[in-house]
């Protein structure tokens, strides 16, 4: 008696996977574009102080990252003609 109750309980709910499966294919699916827009609407542009300060960040760090290299470049063109 268990067993068959086991096994209907199995059916229904195989049964229900494979409705909500045939209902699934039949849904209209959103258009790439839609979604598209929808997700273009999110984005959060910056001002233009925001773009300033960052560009001025970028070309003092790139400016401060050249001079470290080079200084570094000629301490150790200094300490190899000692030992060479």
């Amino acid at each position: 008696m268990e067993e068959n109750t086991v096994n209907t309980a199995v059916e229904t709910t195989e049964k229900a996977a494979r409705a909500d499966k045939k209902t699934a294919k039949h849904e209209k699916k959103p258009s790439f574009f839609k979604g598209l827009k929808k997700e273009y609407k999110k984005i959060v542009f910056a001002d233009k102080e925001t773009v300033a300060k960052q560009t001025v960040a970028v070309v003092i760090m790139s400016i401060f990252i050249g001079v470290l290299i080079g200084v570094l470049d000629m301490v150790m063109k200094f300490g190899l003609s000692f030992i060479l």
